[in-house]
């Protein structure tokens, strides 16, 4: 039997926000079939064990920066689901006020300074402010979460370089987490990177880095757990290749991919992070049945209350398009308005 690397009741925890997370996605992909969803939509399942395993590692004052597949961060830092929800439905009530949708949840309270629609386009932001924040008198750190394909933009390449560099100082606390579902859109690794291992790539900019099981949360906490605490003490960045598989489609569209087989789909299914927690609780006799079935109806009960929020919240006021977009160009008491 596999040890554990965390106590029972920590695991159980993350069984409930896995499973959580993959009812949320399920049911976000049945609204965008009924065409609730404004705007296009990517889902997390099958990488639940990433995010569960990393921010399990992260202090509340750390910061996240992640790409468009962006659902299960601020859910796990405690964004209400309701408020998620309703922005996926482009509601005012939606944690941007509906105008950021699936691709751009922000909830800064939280830690989570957003999702990004362009690819790559959020490393340099989170590199950047992994720098500030070795100016501040304290210890905190960032993370930046990326797909496989944002790694051959050029955003990455000169990001990366500088962290490097800075790193030689102690100037970058930053974590990379490459999650790497095999795919990039419909191209798989092998047919788009020359060096498969991506996690090799960081030694052209001298960062430290790693393979993980991105599929077994334990694993990926354990190898977070240690690596957050080296960046937060050295402030040199270190990078994490987590191994892993995304079950749904590249986007909501993407209906019949055709770049890949179904029975590679079926045998990644049988490394489910979710049934392989519950598995590990049900050895452990940690989980029976009942409590089984007590859990997927909790999660069957909160995500159907964040459609019911979201249905029920009103639409963006036309007033709405113009704030939170432009600064105001005469901030100061005094200043002259023409």
């Amino acid at each position: 039997m596999q040890k554990r690397v965390v106590d029972p009741d920590t695991l159980f925890d993350w069984y409930r926000k896995m499973l959580f997370l993959r009812r949320f996605e399920e049911q976000a992909e049945r609204s965008f079939r009924r065409s609730r969803v404004g705007g296009y939509l990517h889902l997390y399942s099958g990488q639940e064990a990433v995010a569960t395993g990393f921010l399990a590692a992260l202090r509340h004052d750390d910061v996240i920066f992640a790409s468009y597949r962006d659902h299960a961060y601020p859910l796990l830092r405690g964004t209400d689901p309701g408020t998620v929800m309703a922005e996926l439905f482009g509601k005012a009530t939606g944690v941007c006020k509906g105008k950021g949708g699936s691709m751009h949840l922000f909830d800064v309270g939280r830690g989570f300074y957003g999702g990004y629609g362009i690819v790559g386009g959020h490393i340099p932001l989170a590199i950047g402010a992994a720098y500030a924040l070795r100016f501040e008198a304290g210890d905190r750190i960032s993370v930046c979460f990326l797909g496989d394909g944002a790694m051959n933009t050029g955003a990455f390449h000169e990001t990366l370089n500088l962290a490097g560099l800075w790193g030689h100082d102690g100037l970058c606390p930053a974590v990379i987490v490459v999650e790497n579902n095999q795919y990039g859109m419909g191209t798989s690794v092998p047919r788009s990177s020359a060096v498969p291992k991506l996690s090799s790539r960081f030694d052209a900019y001298d960062i430290p880095n790693e393979q993980c099981d991105g599929m077994d949360p334990e694993k990926v906490y354990e190898v977070a757990r240690r690596v957050v605490d080296d960046v937060r003490r050295t402030g040199r960045p270190r990078a994490v290749e987590t191994l892993t598989y995304r079950y749904a489609a590249h986007g909501a569209a993407d209906l019949l991919q055709p770049y890949r087989q179904k029975s590679e789909i079926e045998e990644w299914k049988q490394r489910d992070p979710i049934t392989e927690i519950e598995q590990h609780l049900r050895a452990d006799g940690a989980l029976n049945d009942a409590k089984a079935a007590e859990v997927s109806a909790w999660a069957d009960r909160v995500v159907e209350e964040a459609v019911t929020f979201a249905e029920a919240s009103p639409e963006p006021s036309p007033e709405e398009l113009f704030t939170d977009i432009y600064a105001d160009p005469y901030p100061f008491e005094g200043a002259k308005r023409p």
